[in-house]
């Protein structure tokens, strides 16, 4: 049986600007996988991120070398590591990775949560994002989604106090999720300390640089800090003990399903809350992390609701919780005949 493989940039729209402390977005751009054999066709989709230097371009060319040696190897059995391995964790590997997970659900009618153990849960509570803008934007912003369970607020070094306020009086019955995206400094993050344990945190992510985290090596906070750019691959998790108390799962960091899925296990076995992430994508990027956010303590896989058009069939974000995508989407070895206009 032949195997094939191609890769294409995807341009998707967003339906309002998503701003943190590195920068604006306007438009997800992505990189979509399709592996083919059979007759059947498995996708997959990551975000190449510039915090890590890719660009989609850059990501495009990265998977050639591996989609070379998949369509001269053929389809065989799927057992596909060698090509994984000739790329980085990352967005290229990501989708590369599930696209072969998709594939090869659909060839031997074994889904994916069959073969890691890992359901889809039925319904999610999902974090759903304030993106980073003045504390009366920010204000309003929460307050259209304040019946959310769960809100991630995007904030940077300029007064994040005034915009903590103003979400948590907007939204008083939901719980936060503060993420500077590496944005403050020790000295911020400790002057908070008051404001944040008088507010229901259920996380702080990633307060400061990656490569300055040594400074919460014994800091003992009344909330949880949450390892983001600091985490990659489970080799990363044990230097992180004694520094974050929650790491963040996504899969175009971990290089897709395949790490995240080993990660999940490793980082449990130390002790570590769990958060399943995303890059703001489509559901066809979400669609595997959700096999791992059952098994999370916490969720953050709102990508696809900034998207001004998602794909048919895909998962749906309502009052900060996930439905699933239908069957057939990704995953679960059902043929995905209509969903894909």
């Amino acid at each position: 049986m032949s195997l094939s493989v191609t890769a294409r940039a995807v341009h998707h729209p967003l339906k309002a600007p998503f701003r943190i402390s590195r920068g604006v977005k306007t438009a997800a751009e992505v990189v979509v996988v399709e592996a083919r054999a059979g007759g059947q066709v498995g996708r997959g989709e990551s975000v190449p991120y510039g915090r890590y230097d890719e660009t989609v371009a850059g990501v495009l060319a990265q998977l050639q070398p591996a989609m070379a040696m998949l369509e001269r190897a053929g389809e065989g059995n799927i057992d596909h590591g060698a090509a994984l391995a000739l790329l980085p964790p990352g967005a290229a590997r990501n989708a590369l990775d599930c696209a072969l997970w998709d594939l090869r659900a659909r060839l031997t009618g074994v889904s994916v949560a069959e073969a890691t153990g890992l359901p889809v849960p039925t319904s999610l509570v999902t974090a759903v994002t304030v993106s980073l803008d003045t504390p009366e934007a920010m204000a309003a912003a929460a307050l259209a989604v304040a019946a959310a369970p769960l809100i991630k607020i995007k904030l940077g070094a300029e007064d994040p106090a005034a915009r903590l306020r103003a979400v948590a009086a907007a939204a008083p019955d939901a719980r936060l999720i503060v993420d500077p995206n590496e944005g403050w400094t020790f000295e911020i993050l400790h002057g908070l300390r008051s404001l944040l344990a008088d507010l229901p945190i259920a996380l702080v992510e990633q307060p400061l640089p990656a490569d300055a985290d040594q400074a919460l090596e014994g800091y003992d906070p009344p909330y949880m800090i949450c390892a983001d750019e600091s985490v990659h691959v489970g080799g990363d998790l044990a230097a992180l003990r004694g520094r974050y108390q929650a790491v963040n799962l996504k899969l175009d960091k971990t290089g897709g399903l395949s790490e995240a899925v080993r990660m999940l296990e490793q980082a449990r076995g130390l002790g570590f809350q769990l958060m399943t992430g995303c890059m703001v994508a489509s559901s066809l990027g979400i669609a595997p992390a959700l096999h791992l956010a059952g098994s999370c303590q916490f969720a953050d896989l709102d990508g696809p609701w900034w998207l001004a058009v998602d794909h048919p069939g895909g998962l749906r974000v309502e009052g900060g919780v996930i439905t699933p995508p239908k069957p057939g989407f990704w995953g679960d070895g059902i043929e995905a005949s209509g969903l894909w206009l």
